[in-house]
């Protein structure tokens, strides 16, 4: 695939769309131009994204920004809205709700965005979904799992959705942390666990629906210790779970801490399976400390197993990107191909401008397509229909699916 990648500046967006005042700290927006027979004469609109590009993290959001970029390209390639060129423009949260909010606010502001893909990390959707939906601005999520982004914080007894622009195609923690105990207890065998997270809404949430299908299962929680998500040393919890002599440890969290928290367990003499979540899905676990027979869960079937993500993976790999899609890259492509399609369909009928966005908003939550991940549709609260999951096992220096055990929690 040839690649050419076109930087925009506010000055050529304010001169295709008349628009002013609305990007002048975009640092730059990237996409492949549309193809020589492309009319693209209304000018330029923008698919933000807002993810962790650097720090920790990373590894996860630079697949996520590599496959959206891909979704952007091909539609410019293939003329996919009529009359528009599509930018794709990447904002770096660096894992933080502050600056989440800030990427969220720039966006926002540009008249021209008509779209945004991300966010990661469920503690900064928190903060971005109000501000996106001041906007009318359809949010996509490949990643969150918290369950009350869509529900509410009573999501498993009395859901309410929250924002009507916001959507996800990951399944939430009241199916992942569930679908985890049940592999952990009834076909690992584990009865004794001890349950650690870093406080974070994820983390936290996702072990605390561990812990409630684990105890109903009739194991036991031998301790609920918590961690920060910057620390490194782990020393304390783990001279206060050895005495428990936990059978495995379920973490609420994300790889940084992971596998470093894997590994010093096995140094402390606990050489029993450390499990997690999506948040723990990549090759820098194992980098950093993750041992062969550790434990993951991750939202969707693996890519390589799903005739539908085939043409993703090759077209990927033909990209020449420098970094892998990782966990979320079918996920993350299948968003922003939902966001394409909903431009399209709301400006079948007329050219683009910010009221549209409500018609876009709408047209995301009628979408019945068959994405990369899997086919792809929202119920009432933005989340969705597709609840599988699949279970992952350290082999070498990264995971690999425990075969079989692909799924969906089922009680």
């Amino acid at each position: 695939m040839t690649r050419r990648r076109t930087i925009v500046t506010a000055a050529i967006l304010a001169g295709a769309l008349g628009l002013t005042a609305c990007g002048t700290n975009r640092e730059e927006a990237t996409g492949t131009g549309g193809g020589a027979a492309c009319d693209t004469s209304k000018g330029t609109l923008i698919i933000g994204m807002i993810a962790p590009l650097s720090g920790g993290l990373s590894a996860l959001g630079l697949g996520m920004k590599n496959s959206a970029d891909l979704a952007v390209d091909q539609a410019n390639q293939k003329c996919t809205v009529p009359g528009y060129q599509l930018a794709f423009q990447p904002e770096d949260d660096q894992a933080t709700p502050q600056i989440a909010g800030q990427a969220a606010t720039k966006l926002a502001s540009d008249p021209s965005v008509v779209g945004v893909v991300g966010t990661l990390n469920s503690s900064t959707a928190q903060v971005v979904q109000p501000i996106l939906s001041e906007r009318d601005i359809p949010m996509i999520s490949p990643a969150n799992t918290g369950p009350a982004l869509t529900m509410g914080e009573n999501a498993a007894t009395a859901p309410s959705r929250q924002f009507d622009n916001y959507f996800r195609v990951a399944t939430t923690d009241l199916i992942q942390g569930p679908f985890a105990a049940n592999y952990l207890v009834q076909t690992a065998g584990k009865k004794n666990i001890a349950v650690i997270d870093d406080g974070k809404t994820y983390g936290a949430g996702l072990a605390e629906q561990f812990s409630q299908q684990a105890t109903k299962l009739g194991a036991t929680v031998v301790a609920r210790e918590k961690v920060g998500e910057r620390d490194t040393d782990f020393s304390g919890v783990i001279t206060r779970i050895r005495a428990l002599n936990p059978d495995a440890v379920y973490y609420g969290g994300e790889y940084p801490v992971a596998g470093p928290l894997s590994a010093q367990l096995a140094a402390a003499g606990l050489n029993v399976p450390l499990m997690g979540g999506d948040g723990i899905v990549d090759a820098q676990f194992v980098a950093l400390g993750g041992r062969a027979g550790d434990l993951a869960t991750n939202v969707g079937a693996p890519a390589a197993s799903l005739p539908s993500a085939q043409q993703f993976i090759k077209d990927y790999d033909a990209a020449n990107y420098p970094e892998e899609f990782s966990a979320y890259g079918a996920f993350t492509y299948d968003s922003t191909n939902v966001i394409i399609a909903a431009l399209a369909k709301a400006l079948a009928n007329g050219d683009y401008s910010e009221a549209k966005r409500a018609d876009i908003v709408k047209a995301v939550q009628d979408t019945q397509i068959d994405g990369a991940g899997g086919p792809i549709s929202f119920d009432q609260y933005g989340d969705t229909t597709n609840k599988v999951l699949t279970v992952y096992t350290v082999e070498g220096d990264n995971f690999a699916p425990v075969e079989g055990s692909t799924g969906s929690f089922t009680g």
